[in-house]
């Protein structure tokens, strides 16, 4: 098995169901409500576990309820909390409305997530047995640089999701293996708007980007490599949320198996195509079995949503 370390956030997802968004000053009904365990990191954990790796996760959740049923989650898809710390006070939360086209608007309080700031002795030898490493920028930089480092001086490959969208210290992009935007963080650190132009500025900073474009699949890139491009199984989009994570969980799995990359960005590809046709962030993510039949009848992925 693929052994995966993430280092990164556990948010409760408070998610609203609405017809649309609201404007600026505008009150709308919306249709249900409801919270259920989320986080970058701990999204990119379940779906990197579910979808066949052994993963450890490392990062800190409140003492208050939420708290408790995060922990409960990983635990219950089978990802190591040994090194999970509880903190006193509240979990991060995350505040979400999910319109009837699957589009989401997403507002991140940190909470318990802001007090990871260094790692102990013990998060860098977990990162020691990693053959992966997956970072995001919903912990403090200081810790996702400190982890990256750690890994690349100990050989371990680092995954970065520029999420949320900022721009980037030097000496995070020098242990950075591999890169994975979607079109707007793309755009956010580069200044160019198109996925192409800005993968290719991106490999001055970094080995390989995959940038990840919806619906249109994925771009790859690699320095001495012609750009590929993936295209994404067609689905109706129920919830978008974590769609994203879920790509990276399944596409560390993949990369970690050895799978080649046309065939990893396939994979992923899938994966994430599973996960929109339900709602909820941890909860729409498919299992190794769930995406190994999809991509052996594709048709099935044009049926109605779950």
């Amino acid at each position: 098995m693929t052994s995966i370390v993430v280092l990164g956030s556990t948010n409760m997802d408070l998610v609203a169901y609405v017809r649309r968004a609201p404007q600026r000053g505008e009150t709308v009904t919306g249709r249900s409500f409801r919270t259920i365990p989320g986080g970058k990191g701990a999204n990119q954990a379940v779906a990197a576990a579910r979808a066949g790796g052994e993963v450890a996760m490392i990062g800190a959740v409140g003492s208050d309820e939420f708290g408790y049923r995060l922990r409960d989650v990983l635990e219950h898809c089978s990802v190591d909390t040994d090194l999970l710390r509880t903190v006193e006070g509240a979990s991060g939360t995350a505040h979400i409305v999910v319109d009837d086209e699957g589009g989401n608007a997403i507002v991140v309080v940190p909470g318990a997530n802001a007090t990871v700031t260094s790692l102990t002795h013990g998060d860098e030898a977990l990162i020691d047995t990693a053959d992966l490493l997956l970072l995001q920028l919903e912990l403090p930089l200081s810790v996702v640089v400190a982890g990256a480092a750690h890994a690349r001086a100990r050989g371990v490959r680092t995954v970065l999701t520029p999420a949320p969208a900022q721009p980037l210290p030097p000496d995070l992009f020098d242990v950075t293996d591999l890169l994975v935007p979607n079109e707007h963080e793309a755009a956010t650190l580069t200044g160019r708007s198109d996925p192409r132009a800005a993968a290719l500025a991106l490999l001055e900073a970094v080995p390989e980007v995959v940038v990840t474009l919806g619906s249109a699949g994925c771009l790859y890139a690699a320095r001495g490599r012609d750009p590929l491009t993936v295209p994404a199984p067609r689905v109706r989009a129920v919830d978008t949320t974590a769609a994203g994570d879920t790509f990276v969980g399944a596409l560390a799995v993949a990369l970690g198996e050895g799978r080649p990359v046309p065939d990893a960005l396939a994979w992923a590809g899938t994966a994430a195509a599973l996960s929109v046709r339900r709602e909820g962030a941890s909860t729409s993510m498919p299992y190794r079995t769930e995406i190994e039949s999809a991509l052996g009848s594709p048709e099935s992925l044009e049926a109605d949503p779950v």
